[in-house]
């Protein structure tokens, strides 16, 4: 990251990355399947995938085998075809020859000249008539016995090309519901806008004098209708300033017990707020110490919040830039105002792809307080108490340090939630 090319810019978000929708109401979500189950329903519809083209794969080795099998002399079907295709022949042979036999008797009581001869040749004719009878019976017996063999042959073939086929189709049905499921995943986690997630500075100064320490409030408010999981996002840079050199800015936030400090390089998420429900909000402590030998400069820094629920993994609030000049040591910087959040530019709410959601990268948050944090950064007692809640993914704004910095916080982050 190029933060002391960057540092000239002026404050953009990544105009590569898509637009980003507006998030559904709560109202809308009530029929919607949560981000949960549409993994789910893509983790199973991607394993019937794999299922289905193994079955495919085994059935049809099967069916090889199978049709294999009843091609062999071997087979019980097939040596009972053979041997009733055998039978059939012996059958019609003896027909043939019953016939013939038929045949001789004719001529020979057409050739008895005696009434002995004839009536021998008779008897031999009515034998032989017999003998056929019986023969054109067996011959459709054994024909009978040769279809019924070859038809169940052939039904035993028929039965393994219709298992196979049950299975054949599969893989191309089952790719069709994985395509649809990853294409509802793929969809739902496309990042959504939500304005009312706003992460707005209280307290911090317009003017800072080196040597000195700043305490202030980054108010996180849920004005959403939706339970979110918020990861605050924070960065603070000094004009002049290279990602080689020590900051002159020291900031930290407090987790309730200790105090955190920020590596200064790059945007950075801090105070995982597990749940944060609709109308809630959760105050962060935060001081920033500068350095006495710092010069004049001017600085800015960063606020934004990044969240998910049951329905979406990346939620974007609104980033806010807040410019405060540095001051030599020793200088009187006469009355000072807060510091005011700067109007976002056209591209301010377009940023990087986000990742999937998962554990926060930092302690918690200080429990809230009993204010409200006005559109100005002023605090204004509500008398409620906020609840802390889940943030789980992020997909912040790029500033001046540019579109790649604020990339890798997101990719580290999305390795670090798997």
């Amino acid at each position: 990251m190029a933060v002391a090319v960057a540092a000239a810019a002026p404050v953009v978000l990544f105009s590569a990355a898509p637009a980003l929708a507006v998030g559904p109401s709560a109202a809308q979500t009530q029929n919607q399947p949560t981000y949960a189950e549409l993994e789910k329903a893509a983790a199973d519809a991607k394993k019937a995938y794999e299922e289905a083209v193994i079955a495919k794969e085994e059935g049809q080795k099967e069916l090889e085998a199978t049709l294999a099998a009843l091609d062999s002399d071997e087979h019980p079907l097939k040596a009972a075809t053979i041997a009733a295709d055998k039978a059939a022949k012996e059958a019609a042979d003896a027909v043939a020859a019953a016939e013939e036999a038929v045949a001789d008797a004719k001529a020979k009581l057409e050739a008895a000249e005696s009434d002995a001869e004839k009536a021998a040749a008779q008897e031999a004719l009515e034998a032989a008539e017999a003998d056929l009878e019986k023969a054109v019976t067996a011959k459709k017996e054994a024909e009978a016995e040769a279809k019924e063999a070859r038809t169940a042959l052939d039904d035993a073939r028929v039965e393994a090309v219709r298992k196979y086929s049950l299975v054949q189709d599969a893989p191309e049905k089952a790719l069709e519901a994985k395509e649809a499921a990853e294409e509802a995943l793929a969809a739902a986690k496309e990042c959504v806008r939500e304005d009312g997630l706003t992460s707005l500075a209280v307290g911090l100064p317009s003017k800072v004098v080196a040597g000195t320490t700043v305490d202030f409030t980054l108010r996180v408010t849920n004005g959403t209708e939706r339970t979110l999981t918020v990861d605050p996002l924070v960065f603070f840079h000094a004009d002049g300033e290279s990602s080689s050199e020590k900051s002159r800015l020291k900031v930290e936030w407090s987790n309730g017990s200790d105090w955190q400090t920020l590596n200064g390089n790059e945007p950075e998420h801090i105070a995982h707020i597990d749940t944060m429900k609709p109308g809630g909000h959760s105050d962060v402590k935060m001081r920033m110490k500068v350095d006495s030998a710092a010069q004049a400069a001017d600085a800015f820094a960063l606020f934004a919040s990044d969240a998910a629920d049951a329905y979406n993994p990346c939620i974007l609030g609104p980033m806010k830039r807040y410019d405060f000049e540095l001051l030599p040591a020793g200088s009187d910087p006469g009355p000072v105002d807060d510091a005011e959040p700067g109007q976002p530019g056209k591209d301010d709410d377009t940023r990087p792809g986000a990742a999937k959601p998962g554990a926060g990268t930092g302690p918690s948050a200080q429990g809230g307080t009993s204010e409200q944090a006005t559109a100005g950064g002023d605090l204004a007692k509500t008398g409620t108490s906020s609840a802390t809640m889940p943030l789980a993914l992020a997909a912040t704004a790029t500033v001046v340090l540019g579109a790649g910095a604020v990339l890798a916080v997101r990719r580290r982050r999305a390795a670090d939630n798997n």
